[in-house]
């Protein structure tokens, strides 16, 4: 019998870790109804019928001089009702195993708003000092313990880096200090050039952008009252063409860089947070910024040398931690810096090519004070946001002279459902 035994765990004894893995595996669904309602007092740069608010648009004269673009427009949508799914799954390689999916209503582009899009999707490994991601997630700059918490969707931008990109993230954890080191590529936040917006540019450079961050804090330790504060630097290599018009290959690429440095500080009844940002093209970071063709050496082959575009960007924020009542309030600047190299003007009409967003715009400032009432699994908010942009004329190195001034005043109310 005993013998017996033995032998009938032998065979079952596969089965049942079988089956105890499987009970592993499972997927945990979430997310929200919301709904937003949005007046705003002009016309405005934005995405997504508006929703998506970057920065007012300039003065539009007609020809009695008046301003086409000083009209008001007022807008109801549902787009970002979002769904996702965290999945876990058996231990494999010594690490834990989970995974992430999200996605929402807002389409990828103008064109397809109301279709389901992916947000998220990656896969983690996490080791007990180490953790390495593959996937699509928010791009290395957005620091997501550390980014503003506006009502409005833009979450900050364009001050604040906006994107979410594929890529392989690996984090070091030493103590309270994590050293993130991460690879991306580009699908919906891409930047501009020749061709309009497109990863192609990215992709045929062959190189993917490349991040290191390195973050200090002990929210882990101390979730109540904790600190957080970090820095990143960041490189980017395009080639904006393979072929000239001349139809001739080219492979003269434009280089960028930027750092950054981020503070949040936290207390029972409040949080701060702070982001300063300096560096090159941020266009694919829904900033201002990009590149510009500085000169065409070989005019009869179109071959042509780039020069990027430097932008600076500040952003604070702090907010209540209230369980049902919370405010918040939201104040950035941002500035074109203009390039380090003179920007050639090319005939027969004399204008500088620019691949870039806001090249005519000297500095953008935003205040956004917010209120937000919660109950059970409902929530409601209010947002007024205040957001001014500077208009003018670029010089030889891309630096906005003779600048005016316009802006847009924007209320916005929401309502959510969690589930």
């Amino acid at each position: 019998m005993k013998k017996f035994c033995t032998i009938l765990s032998v065979f079952l004894l596969p089965l049942l870790l079988m089956a105890q893995n499987e009970s592993k595996w499972g997927i945990k669904f979430g997310g929200y109804v919301k709904n937003d309602i949005i007046y705003d007092s002009r016309q405005t740069v934005s995405l997504r019928q508006g929703h998506f608010l970057l920065y007012p648009k300039e003065e539009l004269l007609d020809e009695n001089g008046k301003d086409i673009n000083a009209k008001p427009s007022l807008t109801i949508l549902a787009i970002q009702t979002r769904l996702k799914g965290t999945v876990t799954a058996p231990d494999a390689l010594g690490a834990k195993i989970s995974g992430y999916i999200e996605g929402e209503f807002f389409g990828n582009i103008d064109a397809n708003i109301n279709t389901f899009r992916l947000r998220h999707a990656f896969i983690k490994l996490a080791w007990p000092h180490t953790e390495l991601m593959l996937g699509q997630w928010w791009h290395a700059m957005f620091i997501t313990e550390c980014y503003p918490l506006t009502e409005s969707f833009n979450t900050g931008a364009p001050f604040q880096p906006f994107s979410r990109n594929p890529q392989v993230r690996l984090t070091q954890s030493i103590g309270n200090l994590n050293i993130i080191a991460t690879a991306m590529e580009q699908v919906d936040f891409v930047d501009n050039g020749p061709e309009g917006g497109s990863s192609v540019y990215l992709r045929n450079a062959a190189l993917p952008e490349l991040n290191l961050t390195l973050q200090y804090g002990n929210e882990k330790s101390s979730p109540q009252t904790n600190y957080l504060f970090g820095i990143g630097g960041d490189y980017k290599r395009l080639l904006p063409r393979l072929v000239t018009i001349k139809n001739y290959k080219t492979d003269h690429m434009v280089n960028n860089m930027a750092v950054e440095a981020f503070l949040k500080i936290k207390i029972p009844k409040m949080t701060f947070a702070a982001e300063g940002i300096y560096g090159q093209d941020f266009y694919s970071l829904t900033m201002l910024g990009g590149y510009a063709v500085k000169s065409i050496p070989d005019t009869s082959n179109d071959l042509r040398d780039y020069t990027p575009i430097n932008v600076l960007s500040l952003w604070a924020d702090i907010h209540s931690n209230g369980e049902k009542w919370q405010f918040g309030l939201f104040g950035g600047y941002t500035k074109n810096m203009g390039s380090n190299d003179i920007i050639e003007r090319f005939p027969p009409t004399e204008r500088q090519i620019y691949y870039s967003r806001g090249s005519n715009i000297k500095y953008i400032y935003r205040v956004s004070p917010r209120l937000m009432y919660m109950q059970g699994r409902l929530k409601f908010s209010a947002e007024f946001e205040y957001t001014a942009a500077a208009y003018g004329t670029p010089d030889d190195k891309g630096l906005v002279k003779d600048s005016n001034l316009v802006a847009n005043y924007r209320l916005l109310l929401g309502a959510y459902l969690f589930f």
